[in-house]
Order: structure tokens, then sequence, then C-alpha cells
């Protein structure tokens, strides 16, 4: 069993969604951003998902667009990713997953990019602007070294293209929860739970959901509709917020991580 099919089994067992959070890897420098990983997977994350550092992120609002420039700025590299992960990887076996752009793979080349992840230590590959009909050679390349894979549904994905997308997700399915970019919003949709289910009618991967979810009452209700939450800008606002104090960022990253669980919010209904 990987470690993401293990996350998911641990929660399935605990009867709860899995928490899957998300950081800027080297954001807003190095040895902070480590330290930032150990605050959130100490407090609670059961799947980490890293995203890999590009200068035109199209899908992320203005607060993750910043992370990855505060990480451009200090010399964040792909190389400095696959250290960053090789860290981590001294301290936790949680599952780590890459949120990157498909330029950044091709640049190396599926094959060599899926092998130097794998060598890190990281377990799957979440590249959002790749079509799964024109991934052919990406998932190839993902399978020969061992990389899950993630896709992502939209809102606004026609019926007839879930099957595609489903069979080309190994580690599991990401649902976004509503049109447009990341970033923290005061309501959620009231459709979730039927997307999730007609997605599940294709797939027997779990299905998470993210975009948008800010606190411990949005957890709660996703957790009722999926088997995993997906939270990142809530996040990530923890660093934007105290740039240039390290102690400053873990305290507010495990402050913002206990009011997200509040209430054993993952918890599924009797």
């Amino acid at each position: 069993m990987s470690r993401i099919e293990q996350a998911f089994a641990t929660a399935r067992a605990e009867n709860r969604a899995a928490f899957v959070g998300y950081l800027c890897a080297g954001d807003p420098d190095f040895d902070t951003s480590v330290n930032a990983c150990r605050a959130v997977i100490e407090a609670g994350v059961d799947i980490l998902e890293l995203g890999v550092p590009f200068s035109d992120p199209l899908a992320d609002g203005l607060t993750n667009q910043l992370a990855a420039q505060r990480a451009l700025d200090s010399g964040s590299t792909s190389e400095r990713v696959l250290e960053l992960v090789k860290a981590v990887r001294a301290f936790s076996e949680v599952p780590i997953v890459f949120y990157t752009y498909y330029n950044l793979v091709f640049a190396q080349g599926s094959d060599i990019y899926a092998a130097k992840a794998k060598a890190a230590g990281a377990d799957g590959l979440l590249t959002l602007d790749l079509p799964p009909e024109e991934a052919g050679e990406h998932l190839a390349a993902c399978e020969k070294h061992g990389m899950q894979t993630v896709f992502i549904v939209a809102p606004t994905t026609p019926d007839e293209r879930l099957e595609a997308i489903c069979k080309a997700a190994t580690g599991f399915v990401y649902y976004v929860s509503r049109e447009g970019v990341t970033g923290e919003q005061a309501s959620m949709s009231d459709n979730i739970k039927a997307r999730v289910d007609m997605i599940k009618q294709h797939t027997d991967l779990p299905v998470v959901v993210g975009f948008g979810i800010s606190n411990a009452g949005h957890v709660a209700t996703v957790a009722q509709a999926a088997d995993g939450v997906v939270v990142g800008s809530a996040i990530v606002n923890c660093i934007a917020g105290n740039v240039g104090d390290a102690g400053a960022i873990e305290n507010a990253l495990r402050a913002k991580m206990t009011a997200l669980l509040e209430g054993n919010a993952l918890s599924k209904k009797a």
C-alpha cells in the first residue's frame, strides 16, 4: 500500500475525511518552509500538497501567487524543491503530492521529472494544466517510476469527460468546488455532494475537494461529501502575515490548523 493509499485508509478507519494541506515549497525561504511543513504535519495534515513555485501560476489566486513569488525571490528552484522533500522525509512519512504546472515537468521531460521526484520522496504529481487526453507520455513515466497521479475535475467539467479524467488518476481525484482560482471564500457551493457522487460513479479512488475552503465550518461541510478536504490559501496566509518572523509563522500555522479542525470537523456523521 502506498503512502497515499495508507493515508486514506487510516482516515476511513477513523470515520473521517483526510486533511490535505497546501504549502508553496520554499515560501518564504528554504529553512522556514521546512519548519512550516513540520508545523502543519504535526498539527494534523494527512497529505502534504507542495506547490512547486512557478512564475505564471494561472490557476492560483493572489495568496498563492505571492507565495510562489516569495519562494522564487528566495532562490527556490526545481532542485531546491526536491531538497525540501528530502528534508521533510528526515522527520515524516506523510504523503507528499506536487502541485505543479506542466511547463516545469516538460522542461525536464516527464521521465526525468517523475524519477527525480520519486527518488526525493514524493508520492504523487498533480499537473493541473495537463489534460488527461494529452498525458500519455506523462502517465507512462509516472507508472514506470511509481508516482501516483492526481487529476482535477472542475464544476464546468462535462459528465462525458469524467471517465477519461478518472481513468488517468491513480492516487485520487481532486474536485474544484468552484469556478475561478484558488483563494479563501466566505461561503461554499451548495452542490458539492452531488458532484462528488457523480465523480464516484466513474472511480473507486478517493475524491477530495478544494478551492475556497477557509474555516472549520467549510471543512465539516466538505467532510460529509468527500474522502478528503484540501485547504490552501487559509494556511498560506499564515506565512504571508508573518514574513520575517519564523517563530510567528509556526505559531500561526499551528493555530490555524487547530481552528480548521475545531469540533472534530473532519468526522463523518454517524
